[in-house]
């Protein structure tokens, strides 16, 4: 037996998904820094007119004040404060912080870490459905759609590893 047959070794099921997995590690990381500069966008806000940020914002997108959306918008700015401002802030950090651990976990192939994204992700399927339900829309569907194919695809990974730790 030649030195490359005998240290040729199949496949296990585990490596073959590494490349799924990495995948949606990347998206959960994604997501994760997404929300962290979201955050940090969030503190720039603290100490300044908030409400006046989001007219000239209004204005600049020519949107027309007064109608139903940009009301909404204004009316829910015009009660924001520093203190529901670092709540805020403080959120994004605790789910940008989970996300990021989920990806790195993802990342390493651990089995907690795909467990986590089941549970994590499968949570908001219920409201997604519900969603759904009130109203079909592009961005809705495209979120379910994507949701639904992480959390099948990480099920799929448990299962097919069955109880082989890693």
């Amino acid at each position: 037996m030649t030195s490359a047959k005998r240290h040729h070794k199949p496949a296990s099921a585990a490596s073959r998904h590494t490349k799924g997995l990495h995948i949606v590690a990347l998206f959960e990381g994604a997501k994760g820094v997404l929300v962290l500069l979201a955050g940090f966008g969030l503190l720039s806000l603290i100490h300044k007119d908030v409400h006046e940020i989001a007219a000239r914002l209004i204005a600049n997108f020519h949107f027309n004040p007064a109608s139903h959306y940009p009301r909404i918008f204004l009316d829910l700015l015009e009660r924001l404060d520093d203190h529901k401002l670092w709540a805020m802030a403080l959120a994004a950090l605790l789910y940008a912080a989970m996300r990021l651990a989920e990806a790195i976990g993802l990342w390493l192939r651990k089995k907690w870490a795909e467990w986590f994204g089941v549970l994590s992700g499968g949570i908001y399927l219920p409201v997604e459905i519900y969603e759904l339900t009130l109203s079909v829309t592009w961005p809705k569907v495209t979120v379910f759609v994507i949701n639904l194919g992480v959390v099948l695809y990480l099920l799929f990974v448990l299962i097919r590893n069955g109880g082989n730790e890693r």
